[in-house]
């Protein structure tokens, strides 16, 4: 029997055996599933401030952790090997929410907070964020989510009692080019204010030459986040080509610094990534 995943904006229609937009969720005898539950793909223990977390904790250090697939189909991904990447190619792990919460746990003596759930688009098996992380919060730690904001308000609201701080991806301030990715600017924007209502909310934009770049686009996002609070922070990050724009230069730094300083008129956290 044909069914509907409700997880995301793209609301795949799978017959039985068929896998999502995502490669993540299929159809398995007329049930959506999360074929990557408990598939992992990288698995590093980071200091926070890499996820990027520059406000939540700063100093200490995170297990994170990975799997595959992705909601969204960004030219410039910086993690397409498994954002990218379905079952076969993704080469991952089997490592159950009961054996992250333990490593976690083992890691704590070294200065591990908690867990980060990052590299691909978590939400896309956030089942596994939910089980894990219960079991983490039961041992008193801490759990990251670094997502791109492209999920349903159910998902979301299932996550958010269990998820102490997020990294948001806001990868542009305009539709059109939120389309081109295969996103919606309207649900990550609901995505973020849900989100900043009951969570520590960092936001992070890539600025992409001739894609995300522009001064007047930047004043308009920095004026939305300020909103919702001037003291959210927002990361403001440099491009290096990567993937399907491998063939483009890295944004100018003084591109990146310029555009910073223009969301410091209206934020009161913004920082500089890669440069």
């Amino acid at each position: 029997m044909k069914e509907t995943c409700q997880v995301c904006i793209h609301h795949c229609s799978l017959e039985p055996g068929q896998t999502g937009l995502c490669r993540a969720r299929k159809n398995e005898n007329g049930r959506i599933i999360c074929s990557n539950y408990g598939q992992v793909t990288s698995l590093a223990l980071d200091p926070i401030e890499k996820k990027p977390l520059h406000r939540y904790r700063p100093g200490s250090l995170i297990l994170s952790v990975g799997s595959y697939g992705c909601n969204l189909r960004c030219s410039f991904c910086q993690n397409h090997e498994i954002s990218m990447a379905g079952p076969e190619e993704a080469g991952a792990v089997s490592i159950s929410p009961e054996d992250l919460a333990q490593k976690a746990e083992e890691y704590k003596a070294i200065g591990n907070i908690g867990a980060a759930f990052t590299y691909n688009e978590p939400l896309v098996g956030w089942e596994y964020v939910r089980d894990s992380a219960w079991l983490i919060k039961e041992l008193g730690m801490d759990n990251v989510l670094v997502t791109n904001g492209t999920a349903s308000r159910e998902v979301l609201e299932e996550l958010l009692p269990l998820i102490d701080a997020m990294n948001i991806d806001l990868k542009a301030f305009r539709e059109e080019t939120y389309r081109k990715l295969g996103g919606d600017l309207k649900t990550v924007k609901e995505f973020i204010t849900r989100a900043a209502a009951d969570c520590h909310v960092e936001l992070t934009t890539l600025i992409v030459p001739g894609m995300i770049d522009g001064t007047e686009e930047m004043e308009e996002e920095a004026r939305w986040i300020a909103s919702l609070g001037k003291d959210i922070p927002l990361h403001v990050t440099r491009f290096f080509p990567r993937y399907q724009m491998a063939d483009r230069d890295a944004t100018e730094t003084g591109r990146v610094y310029r555009l910073a300083d223009t969301a410091r008129k209206y934020l009161e956290h913004v920082f500089v990534g890669n440069c």
